[in-house]
């Protein structure tokens, strides 16, 4: 007999609560990741930095630049070259910008939407950190729910219906709470009830192209995954074609979004073109950066009314 609903109010609490614990154990500090990146002279670094800080914010919130020029002997090698390498405190930036998007939050959830891999719950931690928000994936909530089963479990055992079905009550019941960063399964989106819970906060897609999800994922395997795990062949051509079909059915979902992160853009915006090179605070500082834009512009048309 399946049985299983979803998690209580009071077990969701208690959950936060454990959360909490866990949050100011494991992300005590921001993550220190810096961004190298080479270039062969000062005039090409002096046009480097320009397109990393229209990506990043103004120049002034850049706290810590570091430069650091090495010459090889030229009687050693007969070759001199010149190299700079600019470091980039991105766990100061993000500091920076939370405190700047905390006051137009007002407590308001976060549900991060997107396709499988796309980042949401290495993001989504990254943010609850920075917001001192606590942090959920909802599959582990629905997994909970149905008594610690994994989803590629729930998927074999039940259906995906019945998957859906806890994941609809888990997303309501969250709905009700606040100061939360929520990630959710990238099928979240096909179901407009879902939409219903998650518009009480702000949605947040994280938009990755599918080559880059594909490599990722056939990079981990697809074990977890159960809408990939069943196809046969090349992990990575299998991943593809498959990410292709989803993103058909649930694209113009996504779309109902209140920010988007394009991570093809941001790739542009640093000139490597490259999402994967990408590091998961700078994409949380693009969301921060978004968040603020579309709140305020919501204040901005209250006040016009």
């Amino acid at each position: 007999m399946e049985t299983a609903g979803a998690l209580s109010m009071q077990s969701i609490a208690w959950i936060a609560k454990e959360n909490v614990g866990a949050s100011q154990r494991n992300f005590a500090r921001f993550r220190q990741s810096s961004v190298a990146t080479k270039c062969s002279d000062q005039n090409a670094f002096a046009n480097l930095w320009i397109k990393r800080s229209s990506l990043l914010g103004r120049s002034k919130d850049v706290t810590t630049v570091k430069l650091s020029f090495c010459y090889k002997n030229a009687a050693a090698s007969t070759v001199e070259s010149e190299s700079c390498y600019a470091f980039v405190d991105e766990a100061s930036i993000l500091k920076k910008k939370s405190q700047d998007v905390i006051p137009y939050l007002n407590g308001q959830c976060l549900y991060l939407v997107g396709m499988m891999g796309s980042g949401k719950t290495t993001v989504g931690k990254i943010l609850a950190e920075a917001l001192d928000y606590s942090f959920f994936d909802s599959d582990k909530l629905v997994e909970h729910a149905v008594g610690g089963t994994s989803v590629a479990q729930i998927f074999r055992d039940h259906s995906e219906s019945f998957f859906r079905d806890n994941e609809s009550k888990v997303l309501k019941e969250l709905s009700f709470m606040r100061r939360l960063v929520v990630a959710t399964g990238g099928g979240a989106v096909i179901r407009p009830v879902n939409w219903i819970s998650m518009k009480q906060g702000i949605t947040i897609w994280l938009d990755v192209p599918l080559d880059a999800l594909a490599k990722r994922i056939a990079a981990v395997g697809t074990d977890s995954r159960p809408l990939l795990h069943d196809d046969s062949g090349d992990p990575y051509t299998k991943a593809f074609m498959r990410l292709t079909d989803l993103f058909e059915e649930r694209g113009e979902a996504y779309t109902q979004a209140d920010v988007r992160v394009c991570l093809q853009s941001m790739a542009a915006t640093e000139g490597h073109g490259d999402p994967s090179a990408l590091t998961p605070t700078a994409i949380a500082i693009e969301a921060l950066d978004l968040i603020k834009d579309f709140l305020d512009g919501k204040e901005c048309g209250k006040r016009i009314a």
